[in-house]
């Protein structure tokens, strides 16, 4: 399972709730076409990628690159690590060919970075969210205020965002979201933790940003909800809008945001603990606020949802579950199916739990490419994927 603060507390049972509405919508069939090798060095562990479509054609796929200490006689490794970096590699023909010699997006010098999230938006420029963790010695923990502590060495320090205007050829200095209201932890520096998430974010079709983040709930526990995040500049500032989901027992993080033809905000949720149920929430007026979640009825994590040309989305995501691997679902254009939707397996060959976290876009007509990390037998971590085709 992810070391990190996002896997939290154990579910101590679930709510009933109502079934999402059903319609007569023929989903279609997903088709797996290839697997494909995007980037592998047995010296790094490399995870948690995510991927854009430049208009120029051009792919980018942000991913963590960490040394994998086991090559240097380590018996295990971590997904915290000081040295971890966020770095992409680029493909020009549709994703069969990438650069091999990644290019480095961020290095934070306090520490690691985790789980690049990409978001292209509609003027060309490209937000890149992630969050940090610093190692500190136990001496220097013991004064800081209420912080979140991994492993009895890694401080949490919050998120950032990054922006490129130019390709992702160079980036911006971190942009240091607020703090989500009500949040009960303090950061590295003494700070309220800045808000954070892994998931994709969405450009409204009005320009807005919407963002599902992350809020520490409680000193005295590491339980988590999220909540929605606006900008009207593009993801310069950010202000809080409302609850997505919170519960007294459950956990939610690791969320994917969607906005569908009507409008609806659809917000696709990791849960906490061993059931690792997929939950959903809605926001039918514009993101101010979001209706009661819904356990969706079945396992995987996290998702990411992509609009298809019909305005299908085709919703994928990790199951660390035997047999591991990658599984997606059809979905109608408001996302009203998810329960009844076929389950399509893309990968069921992975080596344990540690892989997943995919990402998907179009490469072409109804043929989509869906990246994520792989590992075979528990060797190296390395970034891959599968293209399907939709009908």
């Amino acid at each position: 399972m992810k070391n990190s603060l996002l896997l939290l507390i154990a579910m101590a049972g679930w709510i009933s709730v109502r079934a999402p509405a059903q319609t007569n919508f023929q989903s279609g069939h997903i088709h797996k076409l290839k697997d494909v090798k995007i980037y592998e060095d047995r010296a790094f562990h490399s995870a948690f990628p995510s991927v854009v479509r430049r208009p120029d054609g051009e792919l980018i796929l942000a991913f963590r690159r960490a040394p994998d200490w086991r090559q240097m006689g380590e018996g295990s490794y971590t997904h915290l690590d000081a040295k971890s970096q966020l770095v992409c590699v680029r493909s020009r023909d549709g994703g069969n060919h990438w650069t091999t010699e990644p290019q480095l997006i961020y290095a934070d010098p306090f520490g690691g970075s985790q789980d690049p999230c990409l978001l292209q938006l509609t003027d060309g420029s490209i937000l890149c969210s992630s969050y940090g963790w610093a190692c500190l010695k136990t001496n220097l923990i013991a004064r800081l205020k209420q912080p979140v502590v991994y492993q009895n060495q890694f401080v949490f320090m919050g998120g950032y965002l990054l922006r490129s205007e130019n390709g992702g050829a160079s980036w911006s200095a971190p942009i240091i979201p607020p703090a989500v209201k009500g949040e009960a932890r303090f950061n590295l520096f003494g700070q309220l933790s800045p808000a954070f998430n892994r998931g994709a974010m969405v450009e409204g079709k009005n320009g807005v940003l919407y963002w599902a983040v992350v809020r520490h709930d409680a000193k005295e526990s590491n339980k988590t909800s999220t909540h929605l995040l606006i900008s009207k500049d593009r993801g310069k500032s950010w202000s809080y809008s409302c609850v997505i989901a919170e519960d007294e027992k459950i956990a939610f993080n690791e969320t994917s945001l969607y906005q569908t033809p009507k409008g609806d905000l659809v917000a696709f949720m990791r849960t906490a603990g061993d059931d690792d149920h997929t939950c959903i929430a809605r926001s039918t007026d514009g993101g101010k606020s979001f209706q009661k979640w819904e356990d969706a009825g079945f396992q995987g994590h996290p998702h990411h949802a992509l609009c298809l040309p019909d305005n299908r989305v085709l919703l994928v995501y990790g199951y660390r579950h035997p047999p591991c691997g990658i599984r997606a679902r059809l979905l109608d254009p408001e996302c009203t199916n998810i329960a009844t939707a076929e389950e399509t397996i893309l990968r069921d060959d992975g080596g344990g739990f540690d892989l997943g976290y995919p990402w998907s876009v179009l490469v072409d007509g109804n043929r989509v490419l869906v990246v994520y990390y792989f590992n075979v037998a528990n060797g190296v971590r390395y970034i891959a994927g599968t293209f399907v085709s939709v009908e």
